[in-house]
């Protein structure tokens, strides 16, 4: 492909169009325009957008670059194309799928969601909307009703692009927008990115609004993102933060600095069933952070086992209690399988089961943020295993098995209230990712941490 034009954010990132876009170098309208020719060159064997919003952007685009000339800046993020995961309520694209083709329960209302309203007031280009797993209940990216998006890491192989933003993950890694949005459950951001070589971050539950954005556990769902570095999420961060909490929200720096950084190192749970060649690229990666400065100890954390009993029970629970028993029932045969029979064994949990496994969550939040006092971040690989090929989950015990491989790093951090990030680990072959967890509401000092980490790994490359 020839006549493909080069992703515009590839070299300089969000700051480098930012400064070029006021600059009079570049305008909203020209990039928006390359990210669709992309889109439509490559996403015939992507599958990464549900729908792609062809005339709104363009049309938002030049809107943007008129009020850049004007003399009116709506921020760093403004005339920037972006992908929104297809959960959120956006007015005039179509009401979202969440990757299934059951009618669902109107929920949502009418009114657009807080967070994509957020984005418009910030400028951003909303060029569509990306494909997620049915219901967003799967963290490989295997979603039979709607399509697989491909994984672009490997173009001859169809390999699990990592769920549930499966669809945000393909789109950022094959630069077909400057950054993408998903939510993250139980690793549905941090995975996809592991799988497919970019940076993920799921902000602390709570810290973003989720309203207008359909529920899969509202005491564990948090909005996203998808970047090409640390540096753009940093960015996208701090200014999506600054419109949805005014002039009250001042962010200070943490002044992150590799030789002052105390990070903590889980001897139990994380390291269980790791691919080797994964194993050996995190302990040099903590090597070269030690060479730099930063003090590692090893830690336990009892609690990171207690998200295999919650998330069982807790995820098809509140699914039932959106969909309804009878019309889950009725519209069963039209799910994916899998994801049918996760959500049906719901069924048959107990209320005092689940209220439970809630009070056991609520002390071990508590415990786990006492555990926190002296340690900047906790570190761990992503996930236990490289992406693997779809047809593996041909297999119903092996495809299982991988699932459960796929979410035993990154489901302690929803479960116990944390904040976390993903960042692309050095690796021949297949990417992989090293993932960063914090305390609650630490968002902002994670997200500086990985920027001073990003740096070593990159020297590393």
């Amino acid at each position: 492909m020839n006549d493909l034009p080069l992703d515009p954010f590839s070299e300089h990132g969000l700051e480098g169009f930012a400064r070029d876009f006021r600059a009079g170098k570049v305008t909203s309208e020209e990039v928006t325009k390359i990210y669709l020719q992309r889109i439509e060159k490559l996403d015939a064997k992507l599958e990464a957008y549900e729908s792609v919003a062809v005339e709104s952007a363009l049309a938002t685009a030049r809107a943007m670059d008129l009020l850049i000339k004007s003399g009116t800046d709506l921020g760093p993020l403004m005339g920037v194309p972006v992908a929104i995961k297809d959960v959120f309520l956006i007015s005039q694209m179509p009401r979202p799928r969440i990757g299934s083709n059951m009618e669902l329960p109107d929920i949502l209302g009418s009114g657009e969601a807080t967070f994509i309203k957020a984005l418009r007031q910030a400028g951003c280009v909303f060029l569509g909307q990306t494909k997620a797993v049915e219901l967003c209940l799967g963290i490989t990216g295997h979603s039979a009703p709607r399509g697989t998006p491909w994984n672009p890491t490997d173009m001859e192989n169809h390999r699990a692009p990592g769920g549930s933003s499966s669809g945000s993950g393909v789109a950022m890694a094959a630069g077909l927008c400057a950054f993408a949005i998903g939510s993250d459950s139980g690793g549905s951001v941090r995975v996809p990115a592991a799988f497919n070589g970019v940076f993920g971050l799921k902000t602390t539950a709570g810290l973003w609004p989720t309203d207008g954005a359909f529920p899969l556990d509202p005491r564990v769902d948090s909005i996203g993102l998808l970047t090409r570095t640390a540096k753009d999420a940093l960015l996208a961060f701090k200014t999506i933060s600054s419109v949805l909490f005014g002039c009250g929200y001042q962010p200070r720096r943490s002044g992150a600095r590799l030789d002052r950084l105390c990070l903590g190192v889980p001897q139990n749970h994380f390291g269980d069933n790791l691919n080797p060649k994964i194993s050996e690229a995190f302990q040099v990666a903590n090597e070269r952070l030690k060479a730099q400065g930063c003090l590692l100890e090893d830690i336990v954390v009892p609690e990171a086992p207690e998200r295999a009993g919650y998330f069982p029970v807790s995820m098809p629970s509140s699914l039932l209690s959106v969909l309804g028993k009878e019309n889950f029932l009725a519209q069963k045969h039209l799910m994916d399988p899998v994801i049918a029979k996760r959500v049906e064994s719901g069924l048959d949990v107990k209320a005092y089961t689940f209220l439970a496994l809630e009070d056991r969550r609520t002390k071990s939040r508590a415990a786990v943020e006492e555990r926190f006092i002296g340690y900047d971040a906790w570190v761990s690989p992503t996930t236990t295993a490289f992406a693997p090929l779809i047809s593996d989950f041909e297999d119903a015990e092996k495809g299982m098995q991988l699932a459960l491989g796929m979410t035993q790093n990154t489901q302690p951090a929803n479960h116990l209230g944390l904040c976390s990030i993903s960042l692309p680990l050095p690796v021949d072959g297949l990417p992989i990712g090293y993932q960063l967890m914090g305390a609650p509401n630490t968002d902002l000092k994670l997200l500086e941490i990985a920027v001073e980490i990003e740096k070593v790994f990159a020297a590393q490359r």
